[in-house]
């Protein structure tokens, strides 16, 4: 079991939001309806709840350098254009626990500045702060490479 200790951030008066920061592994998770995403400098990570006792054979997963698409028992979960472009061949998806699916997508542009912003062009986009935590996790990952 992962240990993550949540930080909270105060929007506009009462209204609050958890974004939990795991810090073993320093991932900055993007909450969405489905699961989350979270970025390396070289790869983005798609974590997507499915129903317990969920089947490979139940997953139908496209993974193309620009778009992603995802239906589990031929229902869409995920589909769209990606931020930015990935390497088509280095995809992969794993169902994990018969619980969740995860999809890791390489990155073509693998450096610091090339923190995506949103998953999709249009769709589950970080906000500030956690874009911020993101750009920062990925700016100390390149110093510890170099």
């Amino acid at each position: 079991m992962r240990s993550a200790r949540t930080a909270r951030l105060q929007l506009g008066g009462n209204r609050s939001m958890s974004v939990p920061f795991e810090e073993r592994s320093g991932v900055v998770p993007c909450g969405t309806p489905w699961g989350q995403w979270y970025q390396t400098l070289e790869e983005v990570f798609i974590e997507v709840q499915v129903p317990p006792g969920t089947r490979a054979q139940d997953i139908q997963c496209g993974l193309q350098s620009r778009h992603v698409a995802l239906a589990v028992g031929g229902r869409e979960i995920l589909k769209g254009k990606l931020f930015d472009s990935t390497i088509a061949d280095e995809a992969t998806w794993t169902l994990e626990d018969r619980k969740m699916v995860r999809i890791v997508l390489t990155k073509t542009k693998r450096d610091a500045a090339n923190c995506w912003t949103s998953l999709l062009e249009s769709e589950y986009a970080a906000d500030p702060w956690v874009q911020d935590q993101m750009q920062r996790k990925l700016t100390l990952e390149r110093f510890q490479k170099e």
